[in-house]
């Protein structure tokens, strides 16, 4: 066997055991798949190969999908009430001027036991007023003095006077006593501003030194773990469909107290109740509601940026199909509440991805 004809039979069986070295300019299916190499890419299919190294860049994450009966929500705007029965208020019962106690004028947010003092309140009255309850202290002041002069005289002639007339004259000098005590303490005296429950102090609208009018609000008081809130429903069969309710970005269950019968503003106001709420509202804060209702959605729970638009403008979701292989399936979505849509299209066990739809949306 010649040099030659053995060189040639090498070659031959070289391009018959290895196929990859075929003439130049020629490419083999196998080569020119797309799963080959690391680099994320769509593929003919509309699917999207991604690595699992890429999964991990983009933060990749997902969730079986379980289909079910879901409660539809609604949105509620609403603002934060005070609870009448674990809050109170304090007010001026008559005219006056506001003098600080002891410890000083309290300060807003500042935690108040029940009973405790906040604030004094000085009548104040008017010159003829003050010259008619004076004319009246001189009067009593002498009829007092008649009255303590009897009694000694009566005293000293124990002997010869009726008991009787000794105790009706002490019993008229301890009544005079007595008024004479009542109208010093309305003409000098102060009324004492008390805490009614315990709790944290939401309004102080007082200063020492002012001058208030009656029935003006002077200190509010909150229980910052219970609170009120009053929402807005424009549909009035709503109330009898609510079976629950939540404040959007926190975790507090809201207790539903009722809904009123008649329209304020064009709205009807709806009451609930939260309790250890997870943040801290002052009152009178906008606030809004997520309101579960009896009606119910069948489909998937899933969060809102899971769902994305394809090219179409379809709504479609990305279903984790395969461990580098994300396929897009389209589906009908309809509103759960703020933050949660229910999608129809779906089968229970499919993985879903929750996070990072939107950038596997975009890889071509």
């Amino acid at each position: 066997m010649s040099k030659a004809f053995r060189i040639a039979a090498g070659l031959a069986l070289a391009l018959v055991l290895n196929p990859v070295l075929a003439h130049e300019g020629h490419e083999h299916a196998e080569s020119s798949t797309p799963l080959a190499g690391n680099s994320p890419q769509r593929l003919p299919d509309g699917s999207v190969f991604l690595p699992k190294l890429a999964q991990r860049r983009l933060a990749i994450r997902t969730l079986v999908a379980e289909e079910r009966d879901n409660a539809q929500t609604l949105e509620l705007n609403g603002h934060v009430l005070l609870d009448p029965a674990s809050g109170g208020r304090v007010q001026a019962t008559l005219a006056g001027r506001i003098e600080a106690a002891e410890s000083g004028l309290p300060l807003p947010g500042q935690t108040v036991r029940k009973g405790q003092v906040l604030a004094y309140l000085q009548p104040t009255i008017g010159q003829l007023e003050r010259a008619e309850q004076n004319a009246q202290l001189a009067e009593l002041n002498a009829a007092q003095a008649l009255a303590d002069k009897r009694v000694q005289r009566l005293r000293a002639l124990a002997d010869s006077v009726p008991r009787k007339d000794i105790e009706a004259a002490e019993s008229e000098a301890r009544s005079l006593r007595a008024r004479l005590a009542a109208i010093r303490e309305g003409v000098s005296g102060r009324e004492a501003l008390r805490a009614p429950v315990d709790g944290a102090l939401a309004t102080v609208a007082a200063v020492n030194g002012q001058v208030v009018e009656a029935r003006e609000l002077l200190f509010e008081i909150v229980d910052p773990e219970r609170l009120m809130i009053e929402a807005e429903a424009y549909d009035a069969s709503l109330a009898e469909q609510l079976e629950g309710a939540s404040l959007a970005g926190d975790s507090a269950a809201l207790v539903f107290l009722g809904g009123g019968r008649a329209l304020r503003d064009g709205a009807l106001p709806l009451l609930f109740r939260a309790e250890q709420p997870s943040r801290s509202y002052a009152l009178g804060q906008p606030v809004k509601l997520i309101a579960r209702t009896r009606l119910r959605i069948r489909g998937v729970a899933l969060p809102s940026a899971a769902v994305v638009r394809n090219p179409a403008n379809e709504a479609v979701v990305w279903v984790h199909s395969d461990a580098e292989r994300f396929t897009p399936v389209p589906v009908q979505v309809s509103p759960l509440d703020g933050e949660t849509l229910v999608a129809q299209g779906l089968s229970t066990g499919q993985r879903v991805v929750t996070q990072g739809a939107t950038l596997l949306n975009q890889i071509r």
